[in-house]
């Protein structure tokens, strides 16, 4: 499957559907939850971190399992149930209401694949096999976390205060993305990597 890779932005406020209770369905929700979307839950069992989130208020939780009509009005939709066969409904309606949906373990009825996210501040590295190999696209995210450390993300904080500044300073394209690129060829990330943990030997 061929894919072309966004990144959404602007979902702030906006409905949000995720469908199942699971912890597939808890961990989706929460990265919506993370992005600021106004989030429903519809699943008639939910995990127990699904029940903490509604019961504190950050999410809506309707306690039963799909029915039609439940993605009118919503930007976005997640399939997690353990029923897929519910898919061709939930497919269906969201393509009449103009829905984007993602079916998970599903791909012919999916709108956009979420892939493994690698996040770091600002700095957000998508993993995606088209939905050939899930399972290597978590290795693959593993491996990026252990080689991504927190100097990432506070370098691309920095790299984006000095957007404006450095626009004025070289109004000129060709001298400013010089100037991008020798400063994330410099060292700045060993600069702002945290220091290495010092072993005192024992002789």
């Amino acid at each position: 499957m061929k894919t072309y890779p966004i990144f959404l932005v602007h979902l702030a406020g906006r409905r949000c559907i995720v469908l199942g209770g699971g912890s597939e369905a808890e961990r989706k929700a929460r990265e919506l939850l993370d992005c600021e979307a106004a989030v429903t839950v519809v699943a008639g069992e939910a995990s127990e971190g699904i029940r903490e989130l509604s019961g504190g208020g950050r999410l809506e939780w309707i306690a039963r399992d799909y029915r039609t009509g439940d993605l009118r009005g919503a930007f976005l939709a997640i399939s997690a149930v353990a029923d897929r066969s519910l898919n061709v409904d939930i497919a269906r309606e969201a393509r009449r209401e103009r829905v984007l949906l993602n079916a998970m373990d599903d791909p012919d009825r999916c709108d956009f694949i979420a892939g493994s996210l690698v996040r770091r501040g600002p700095l957000t590295v998508g993993i995606s096999t088209g939905g050939a190999a899930p399972a290597l696209a978590v290795r693959l995210r593993e491996r990026l976390e252990r080689e991504l450390g927190a100097e990432y993300g506070a370098l691309t904080e920095l790299l984006g205060r000095l957007r404006e500044p450095l626009a004025r300073r070289y109004p000129d394209p060709v001298r400013r993305r010089r100037a991008w690129y020798d400063l994330v060829d410099s060292d700045l990330i060993d600069e702002l990597a945290p220091p290495a943990p010092h072993h005192r030997g024992t002789g």
